[in-house]
């Protein structure tokens, strides 16, 4: 670290190890003063992605699509506004890579190219804090809750991973509701230096047992993919747990595995809707249609042949959508089911504003929610896939 005038008294901070078990009030005072800033606070957005909850001080929440501080956490931009306590405020976002974590509110009685470079330092140090302590800190996940959460959403929330993921090529984003009581719905995504692998799963049922098949399902393949094995042997390691473990249960699924350099897909569906593609802003019907396998836990109705892999080969800019059919069988405003072209067209739409795909699915997910008549009938469960390779 450059030792500027304002950044001797933070790298001091960051050298002592007794600063590292202080609670993240305190962490942010101190990095505030010793970047000589005047005041910070740091916000999360909620479970559900309608506001922005803060950690640091008593203040109210702010509603992500009607505030400053939601606009910087939709586009994941800067943005700077006159501050009710003389002088101004800039917001930033707060990032672990892809995911978005909330924002981060610096006061100063003026914003200058220094309190900027300090104020990007900050966010980024304090998003690295963030990540590292959320795990294990029953304070930010209470915080970030605006309903009590049922056991079986309890216990599945556990085994997922960040809702968004990505690198130079690749993002992967996704959304689950009912964020408070889902049952057997479930995603998964990581990252190699190679492939992107993503999962999204529907176990039979809407209980604890059927979370259990769900969480049963991603250790399964994770372990495998953990090792190594191939996205048949994936699947087929999820079949043996399943089998071995909850004989009586099954769960559908997509998995699926992405080069991100050359951006050949390959998937294996287990009873499960079809992947949609959408390419130049159309949805391109029918492109990853298969015949599906049965459901993972029912090996024996395949017989002796194996499960089948599928390939295709993306082109710059597309996007897969993985998806549980409590999306399409959920009830909008009008009366009608939303339906795959529906679907499909909303994310068209908003991809030609140039959103990003994260903020996509939180308004689509919403759409499903807010509106008076709308319901949802079942889990509902989606994960989109950018691929974007540098060129």
């Amino acid at each position: 670290m450059t030792a500027e005038p304002n950044g001797a008294p933070l790298e001091e901070f960051l050298a002592d190890p007794a600063n590292c078990t202080l609670d993240l009030s305190t962490a942010v005072a101190h990095c505030a003063k010793s970047l000589g800033l005047r005041h910070a606070v740091v916000y999360l957005a909620d479970l559900q992605q309608r506001y922005l909850v803060p950690l640091t001080d008593v203040t109210a929440n702010l509603p992500i699509d009607e505030s400053l501080a939601g606009w910087c956490y939709r586009t994941q931009s800067l943005r700077v506004e006159e501050s009710e306590r003389d002088g101004m405020t800039a917001w930033f976002p707060l990032l672990d890579g892809a995911e978005r974590l909330g924002a981060l509110a610096v006061h100063a009685q003026s914003i200058t190219a220094e309190s900027l470079r300090q104020g990007r330092a900050l966010a980024a140090l304090l998003a690295m804090m963030i990540t590292s302590k959320r795990a294990y800190k029953d304070s930010f996940v209470r915080r970030t809750r605006t309903e009590t959460m049922r056991l079986p959403a309890e216990m599945l929330r556990a085994f997922l991973p960040p809702r968004t993921i990505g690198n130079g090529h690749v993002v992967s984003t996704a959304v689950l509701e009912p964020a408070y009581d889902i049952g057997g719905d479930a995603f998964d995504h990581s990252l190699t230096s190679t492939a992107l692998h993503a999962v999204v799963l529907d176990a039979m049922g809407h209980n604890l047992l059927s979370g259990l098949t769900s969480a049963v399902a991603l250790a399964a393949a994770r372990n495998a993919r953990r090792s190594d094995a191939d996205l048949r042997c994936c699947v087929d390691g999820v079949d043996q747990a399943l089998g071995q473990w909850l004989p009586d249960q099954f769960c559908t699924g997509i998995l699926a595995q992405l080069d991100v350099s050359s951006g050949v897909l390959q998937w294996c569906n287990c009873g499960h809707p079809a992947p949609l593609l959408i390419r130049d802003q159309q949805l391109v019907v029918d492109a990853l249609a298969r015949e599906a396998d049965p459901p993972m836990g029912l090996r024996s109705l395949l017989s002796a042949r194996d499960r089948r892999v599928h390939e295709t080969r993306l082109h710059p800019g597309d996007r897969v959508l993985l998806y549980t059919d409590g999306v399409t069988e959920a009830r909008m405003a009008d009366g009608r089911l939303l339906g795959l072209e529906r679907f499909a067209d909303y994310v068209i739409r908003a991809t030609a504003t140039g959103e990003i795909a994260p903020e996509t699915l939180r308004r689509l997910i919403h759409s499903l929610l807010d509106s008076q008549d709308s319901r949802l009938r079942d889990d509902a469960t989606i994960l989109m896939v950018e691929w974007r390779p540098e060129r």
